[in-house]
C-alpha cells in the first residue's frame, strides 16, 4: 500500500508538487506495454515535437485509455484515484485524461517550461497529475516551481515547436519565466520506474532533455477534486474533445470523464 501522510499532503498544497515513491512499483510492466501499444498505434492527437536536425525523438500522445486495456487497469485498479484524493484533499476523484511522453536516448530538447491548466477547459484548486516514469532516471527528470500553483496570473501558454501563443489573447498572461535565472526553487528528483511526481495543474513545470543513452518513457495521469469546473478558453484547448456541449461552470460529464473514487 502506498503511504501518503500528512506532511506529503501539506507539502502538496504548500509547494504544488510532491514525489510519491512506489506509486505504480506493481504496475511498471504492464504501463510498458501500454506506451509500447500506445507508439505502435498512436491515437489522433500524437505529436513528434522535435525541429528537423534536432536530435533524438520526443513522443507524445493522450486520451487513449479508452483503447489501450493497460491503462484501463492501471487507472480503474491501482491505488492512483485514492492517493489523489488525500493529495487534493477531495472527496471524489475524477478521470481526465491520460499521457505519454517519450524521450529516446540523445534527445536533448528539453520539455519547455509551461503551466498545464491554461491549457485545459477545466479550473479548480483540486487538481492532480501524476508524472510516472517506467525507466530510471536521473537527469531527465520532471522539474517544478515550488509554489506557482498559487501564483495570481497564469502563465503565457504557447505551442512548444513554433513557440507561439497558443491563445489570440497573450496579454492576458504572465510571460514564460527563466526559473534557473530567476533564482526559483526549482524541485526535482532522480526517480525508480514506478516513482511518481504529482503536480498541480497550475504548477511550472519542464523537463531536461534525455542526453543518456537509455529511454526515458513516462506515463503521466490527470485527475480532478471535488470543485473542478468546466471553463470556457479563448481557442482551441489541449486536449481539445470536440462536440463535449458542456457549459462554463458544470461538473465535467461523467460520461465522457468517469468518476474514478
Amino acid at each position: 500500500m502506498v503511504q501518503v501522510t500528512e506532511e506529503m499532503v501539506e507539502a502538496y498544497q504548500r509547494d504544488g508538487v510532491v514525489l510519491i515513491k512506489g506509486l505504480w512499483a506493481d504496475w511498471v510492466d504492464v504501463i510498458r506495454a501500454g506506451i509500447e501499444r500506445n507508439m505502435a498505434e498512436p491515437g489522433p492527437y500524437a505529436a513528434e515535437n522535435l525541429k528537423p536536425g534536432e536530435p533524438g525523438r520526443f513522443f507524445d500522445d493522450y486520451c487513449n485509455w479508452e483503447r489501450i486495456p493497460e491503462f484501463q487497469r492501471v487507472i480503474r485498479e491501482s491505488e492512483a484515484a485514492s492517493v489523489a484524493a488525500k493529495l487534493m484533499r477531495s472527496d471524489h476523484v475524477q478521470m481526465f485524461h491520460d499521457h505519454v511522453l517519450v524521450k529516446e536516448p540523445g534527445t536533448s530538447k528539453p520539455t519547455p517550461w509551461h503551466q498545464d491548466g491554461p491549457y485545459y477547459f477545466v479550473e479548480g484548486k483540486q487538481t492532480v497529475s501524476f508524472w510516472s516514469p517506467v525507466d530510471p532516471v536521473r537527469e531527465a527528470s520532471l522539474r517544478c516551481v515550488a509554489g506557482s500553483h498559487r501564483w495570481p496570473k497564469e502563465v503565457l501558454p504557447k505551442r512548444w515547436l513554433s513557440d507561439t501563443s497558443f491563445y489570440p489573447d497573450p496579454d492576458k498572461y504572465m510571460p514564460v519565466p527563466d526559473p534557473d535565472a530567476e533564482g526559483m526553487t526549482v524541485l526535482e528528483w532522480q526517480m525508480e520506474p514506478g516513482d511518481a511526481v504529482a503536480f498541480d495543474y497550475r504548477t511550472l513545470h519542464g523537463a531536461r532533455g534525455n542526453e543518456a543513452t537509455t529511454r526515458r518513457r513516462a506515463f503521466s495521469l490527470r485527475l480532478l477534486g471535488d470543485d473542478a469546473r468546466y471553463v470556457d478558453r479563448p481557442g482551441r484547448t489541449s486536449p481539445p474533445y470536440p462536440g463535449h456541449g458542456m457549459a462554463a461552470g458544470q461538473r465535467l460529464r461523467e460520461d465522457w470523464f468517469p468518476m474514478l473514487l
